[in-house]
């Protein structure tokens, strides 16, 4: 009896000191990970699409300036919402079905102070209103003709947002006027911009002109703080592209910061949040045409982008590697 119980007894502590080892060697493991990460030189800026390449850089010019990562995320973004080429954003945009540009934009400080416009029409840029929201306001978001009203208020001027192509686009939809969304890879909506600087604080920016040919009225996820864009700056931050009534069904920013919360990593969270929207959208009426897609990283650099469909591409810059594109990885490709 004495025997089997000193077997038992030693087997015990043998057990344990494995454990023991096996959680020294783990730690040790995810110790370096992080020191690895932690070496990137900052600041990392992330952006959807490829319009994010000029954006980044250019909120990588004001970060060098002495900017704050506000100021640099209105500055990058304020690039595409000014460009008529991006058809998706600002000036330019793909109006709704009336012949209406309306846009929807957000901000969010890595102290969690957010601003928000939405259904916000002739104002060039709405990232710009959004941080004044932030700054100025004691409200989160401000909608239509109040969003309108208060930008006004604060010297930005009133302009005629329907470029000529736009407008040509609009006219031949509207010989058939079927409303569908245009959400794929020749449609770039949306830009979100995430930045982690130099003090290791997250920050982070959408904005858009939304879906081609919506409704008058419609506002998507890019508005949306916990939707579009959403961060943590214990944990990270992450941002949407794609259907918004999508996202806006599944709190999509918010979950993939939670999950990374719980220790997931950027790349491990896009993608269930991702997984979790297919399922619940798989017999959905808007599966047909449906792509969303996010990108995020954590507070170590870590970063990742995951979409539902192919083609998703997102600009990366940090002062390593400089600013360049990333293909995501996905779930599908547009045949399935």
């Amino acid at each position: 009896m004495s025997n089997r119980r000193n077997f038992i007894k030693k087997a015990a502590i043998g057990s344990i000191g494995i454990t023991t080892l096996y959680a020294c060697s783990k730690g040790l493991e995810k110790e370096q990970k992080i020191t690895t990460a932690k070496t990137l030189k900052k600041p990392l800026i992330i952006s959807t699409w490829n319009h994010g390449l000029p954006a980044n850089e250019e909120a990588l010019k004001q970060l060098k300036k002495g900017a704050s990562a506000l100021d640099a995320i209105v500055a990058g973004v304020g690039i595409p919402e000014a460009d008529p080429k991006v058809r998706s954003v600002g000036y330019g945009g793909l109006p709704d079905k009336d012949g209406h540009v309306t846009l929807d934009a957000c901000i969010m400080d890595h102290n969690s102070n957010c601003g928000s416009v939405s259904f916000l029409q002739d104002i060039k840029h709405p990232i710009a209103v959004a941080k004044k929201v932030l700054q100025e306001t004691p409200h989160v978001m401000l909608s239509g003709k109040g969003a309108q009203d208060f930008a006004l208020s604060k010297g930005f001027v009133k302009e005629d947002l329907l470029t000529p192509e736009s407008e040509k686009d609009w006219k031949d939809w509207l010989k058939k006027s079927n409303y569908k969304p245009v959400i794929n890879i020749e449609n770039h909506d949306t830009i979100s911009m995430l930045i982690l600087d130099e003090e290791e604080n997250l920050s982070g920016g959408c904005t858009t002109s939304g879906a081609a040919w919506k409704m008058h009225g419609r506002v998507g996820d890019s508005p949306i703080i916990g939707a579009g864009l959403f961060l943590d700056n214990d944990v990270g931050a992450a941002a949407a592209t794609g259907l918004g009534e999508a996202v806006i069904r599944t709190a999509g920013s918010a979950m993939v910061v939670e999950l990374m919360r719980q220790g997931k990593s950027p790349l491990e969270a896009c993608k269930e949040i991702v997984e979790r929207i297919y399922n619940k959208h798989k017999s959905h009426k808007d599966m047909e045409y449906l792509q969303v897609g996010f990108i995020a990283v954590n507070k170590n650099g870590e970063h990742a982008g995951y979409s539902l469909r192919s083609g998703f591409n997102y600009a990366i810059h940090d002062e390593d590697n400089g600013n360049r594109m990333e293909d995501a990885q996905y779930k599908m490709s547009w045949d399935n």
